[in-house]
């Protein structure tokens, strides 16, 4: 608990005049004499004026030196005078009592966040009103004329008015309002009060129950963390409470508090809690922080904690961060903050190693807590090393020198730990971290330290090794290029975290992919069986390596692969395997890209892809590859539709590589694909599911997954036996965060725009879809759109909508130019990001069609506008291939003219081009035009 003593009412503050408004107050007081309801009214429009201006100036001061502490500091300083104005006045002018009985005494005190003494521009006010004894009419008085000038002036104020004995049975009984009263900070009123409740907490709350205290605030940090996402490196953090960010900050320091009983953070290298590196490095994360938090507040004008994309471009100008070549000025800030999250995770282990030491020292109430967590402290040493010992199932140092006297040991300490299944040490964990120098160029190419890296990088608990490895900043010093990428984020939406951390979680998936028994990898699992023995190494070097070169100017999937060129021998493989890493490295995006945006069913699509991986070796890498990749990208993004595409246009470009394009081999593949539905479907007559089987197209029974046809066939027999023309089935993809329509129709021309348009009527953003047609001239399209509404039932009922405007178009009650129109008006701001509008045409891709390849800024509403476009330029869409990738929409549509054939003048090819950059640039004006 800190004490501060109430200044003179005369002191003068740059931060707040508070001599004057007092004398000003007194006027009011004086003019407005016996009409105390006016009197309070005056105050507070008086009082928050001056609120304002100073809040105006304490942004103005944050802007030029972007010093977030002090903007903390200051914004707390001028809440704390208005407080202190409040109780004068209330004291001196409303409730001047000139003969105060014994129970007629408050102490106003300022606890939680408030109580720290730092204050973002839009946090609560927690207030404790402490009474001698019972509540007063004078207490009551006096409390309710500061809460109400306060609420007058549209702060929002947390308030509690207790005795001492009732403070210190509840601070006993509830952690948090422990945790809140350890914090308090005395504001005015009678200071005698405020000691007895600090001396009393002390000796009846605190004594004895240190454990107790350390592992409530442990665990609601790990509940926390579970709550806004495990991972520090999401590339929306919560500033607040997130993984590394102010919470755990304040977390360390209770904790330091309550242990150690310091007011101050500075205390704590006293105690060796910290030395003077680390406390610099608290100061400057918690300055860095509170600059992040004080400007996200001021910006949304409300306590917003996190920083969204929205946000980030718009903060990183206030911090005055620049665009370098390769990475923008927003990349570059989140960067420096996944940095800073990291520092304050590595803080927060040397307190918990701090914390740990104490068992050896005369601390009763620490060891028994150190006790139950973790029972003996034998040290044995290990049997493959003399330089490190097993300290209680953690690998520690035996002596303090063993990485001076062997610089290899910085590899090798982690290759034991992972042989031994042990953990890691915090001590031990320091060491590493002050000893980087010694991963000098010599060490980079020792044969012993690659050799162990392999090790690492090829055997179980890979991804945890190497994020302990990163976390101490050891793989980034022993693979440079590795270090460029750390903390890095890529300003878009279609991550979800930072690159060295994608990297890693895509190695924990292969692991994954390896051990098969997952569903979602079955493809995968099975050709990492198959892959040549010699190549397993290779998979996991490039699995690791594949997006090492993001950040730079040049395309990253070929500055990645000269990396691998160069790094790849020093790491032990030979001239061919290195080839072959870097081959897979510059290719790593083609699968994906072939597999969500051709015609898997056209022919030259998969010769044209069989040229690019060359071997069936290859594709089974690249294959391996590429699933990691995606579902390393974040929750949601790998789903059965994108795994059933990678399997189709594997299994489609096999025969291909074997010997030649085979039909037979087709024919079979088709033929197994009913089999297996015949044989997982058996709830029709055998006639009936004949008949069913072939109104299906052979591009379907490959493409489409085992449990979605299934689905499918059961809809389109409802759907005809309750005689609709039209029917939407309503399913909801949790991972994702979509919802899936199903849509039966009659097949028309223009089909495709009308659902795209009663989709944007309706808000949805469409990011996938799947259009099929049955031989008997059906249209079965499945559209995947955003989510709009938590609740399933909100879902199904836009659902529905969507399906009443389909049919009205349809039918011809509707014009959708008009209602697209109409919901565009109402439309707020685009997203913060910018895409450069793309189109290719080309007519390699297919014999029979021209690909158009359109790429830009998703929007609700692109679809439609897009086919509505290529509809008017008097083409006819035969298959459409729609992704998203975050914020960038890449649409494929294959065309022909009217008359059937290919799009080949370069003139009609170049206004075909021009309209549609037109479109994705302008595409909201020319819609409202068109209308």
């Amino acid at each position: 608990m800190d004490t501060m003593t109430a200044p003179a009412e005369t002191a003068t503050d740059d931060r707040f005049d508070t001599a004057r408004i007092t004398g000003e107050i007194d006027a009011l007081a004086a003019t407005h004499a016996g009409r105390d309801d006016v009197f309070r009214v005056a105050m507070a429009q008086l009082l928050k004026a001056e609120f304002v201006k100073a809040r105006q100036t304490a942004q103005a001061i944050l802007l030029q030196d972007r010093h977030g502490r002090h903007c903390a500091e200051r914004l707390c300083f001028i809440q704390d005078e208005i407080i202190r104005i409040l109780y004068a006045a209330a004291t001196r002018h409303l409730y001047n009592s000139p003969n105060h009985s014994s129970g007629e005494r408050m102490a106003v005190i300022a606890t939680g966040g408030y109580g720290r003494g730092l204050m973002a521009p839009e946090s609560d006010i927690d207030l404790l009103f402490v009474l001698p004894y019972k509540q007063t009419a004078w207490g009551e008085q006096v409390a309710e004329a500061i809460l109400y000038c306060l609420w007058d002036m549209g702060l929002k104020v947390g308030h509690a008015t207790r005795s001492v004995d009732e403070s210190i049975r509840q601070a006993r009984a509830d952690m948090t309002i422990r945790t809140a009263i350890l914090e308090t900070r005395y504001l005015t009123g009678d200071e005698l009060l405020y000691a007895e409740l600090v001396e009393r907490f002390d000796k009846e709350v605190v004594e004895g129950t240190a454990s107790e205290f350390v592992t409530a605030k442990l665990a609601e940090r790990e509940e926390r963390h579970r709550r806004s996402g495990q991972s520090r490196y999401l590339v929306e953090p919560n500033v607040k409470d997130g993984k590394g960010g102010l919470r755990d900050l304040h977390t360390l320091f209770w904790i330091a508090k309550y242990v150690y009983r310091v007011r101050e953070s500075s205390q704590l290298v006293a105690r060796g809690v910290f030395d003077a590196q680390e406390y610099r490095i608290f100061r400057r994360c918690e300055d860095f922080l509170w600059s992040v938090r004080c400007n996200i507040h001021f910006v949304a004008g409300r306590a917003e904690e996190r920083l969204s994309f929205d946000m980030q471009r718009e903060i990183a100008v206030r911090l005055g961060y620049t665009s370098h070549p390769g990475m923008q000025d927003v990349e570059r800030f989140m960067k420096h903050y996944f940095l800073i999250a990291k520092d304050v995770g590595d803080l927060t282990a040397i307190l918990c190693a701090k914390l740990e030491d104490q068992e050896a020292k005369p601390a009763p109430a620490l060891t028994r807590m150190m006790a139950r967590l973790r029972p003996g402290s034998k040290r044995r040493r290990l049997p493959d090393s003399d330089d490190f010992v097993n300290d209680n199932n953690r690998i520690n140092l035996a002596a303090p020198d063993v990485f001076k006297q062997d610089p290899v040991n910085l590899i090798r300490v982690f290759r034991l730990a992972q042989k031994n299944n042990l953990a890691f040490h915090p001590d031990a964990m320091r060491t590493v971290t002050r000893s980087l120098k010694l991963l000098n160029a010599q060490v980079r190419e020792n044969p012993e330290a690659n050799r162990l890296f392999i090790e690492i990088l090829t055997s179980d608990n890979a991804e945890i090794v190497l994020r302990r490895m990163n976390e101490t900043g050891v793989l980034g010093h022993f693979i440079r290029a590795f270090g460029k990428i750390v903390a890095m984020m890529q300003f878009n939406m279609y991550h979800h975290y930072t690159v060295d951390e994608h990297l890693l979680r895509c190695l924990g998936f292969l692991q994954e992919i390896e051990r098969g028994g997952n569903d979602e990898f079955t493809v995968a699992s099975d050709l990492m069986r198959k892959i040549r023995p010699e190549h397993r190494a290779v998979i996991y070097i490039s699995v690791l390596l594949h997006d090492i070169a993001k950040g730079q100017p040049e395309d990253h999937s070929v500055a990645g692969a000269r990396i691998a060129r160069r790094l790849a021998p020093r790491l032990g493989f030979n001239a061919a395997d290195t080839e072959l890493i870097a081959w897979l490295i510059e290719k790593h995006l083609v699968m994906s890209s072939v597999a969500q945006s051709r015609d898997l069913s056209d022919r030259k699509t998969i010769e044209n892809f069989a040229a690019v991986v060359e071997s069936v070796e290859q594709m089974k890498l690249l294959t391996i590859l590429t699933t990691a990749d995606i579902r390393g990208v974040g929750p949601g993004v790998w789903n059965g539709w994108k795994a059933q595409l990678i399997r189709t246009l594997y299994y489609e470009t096999e025969p291909v590589l074997t010997g030649g394009f085979s039909e037979v081999n087709r024919a079979e593949r088709i033929r197994a694909a009913q089999a297996e539905f015949r044989a997982a479907f058996t709830e029709w007559p055998e006639a009936e599911l004949n008949a069913y089987v072939s109104r299906h197209y052979p591009a379907y029974w490959l493409k489409v997954d085992l449990a979605r046809k299934i689905r499918h066939a059961r809809f389109l027999r409802a759907s005809e036996q309750a005689g609709h023309k039209l029917a939407i089935n309503v399913g909801f993809d949790e991972a994702r965060g979509v919802t899936e329509l199903t849509i039966l129709a009659v097949d028309h021309p223009w089909l495709l725009s009308i659902i795209a348009g009663a989709c944007a009527s309706a808000g949805a953003n469409i990011v996938d879809a799947q259009i099929y047609t049955t031989t008997d001239g059906r249209a079965l399209d499945t559209i995947a759109i955003t989510r709009e509404y938590d609740r399933d039932d909100d879902e199904g009922r836009r659902a529905t909508r969507i399906g009443e405007m389909i049919e009205d178009v349809l039918e011809g009650k509707l014009r959708l130019p008009e209602v697209v129109a109409r919901r565009a008006n109402g439309k707020g701001k685009l997203k913060p990001f910018t895409v450069e509008p793309e189109v290719a045409i080309n007519n390699q891709w297919s014999e029979r069609y021209t690909v158009i390849e359109v790429s830009g800024l998703d929007r609700p509403g692109l679809l439609y506008q897009l086919t509505t476009s290529i509809s008017k330029l008097n083409l006819n869409i035969a298959s459409a291939h729609v992704a998203t990738f975050g914020e960038r929409a890449r649409d494929v549509f294959y065309v022909t003219d009217l008359l059937g054939a290919q799009i080949t003048a370069p003139t009609r090819q170049a206004a075909i081009k021009r309209a549609l950059i037109h479109l994705l640039a302008n595409g909201d004006v020319e819609q409202k035009q068109a209308s």
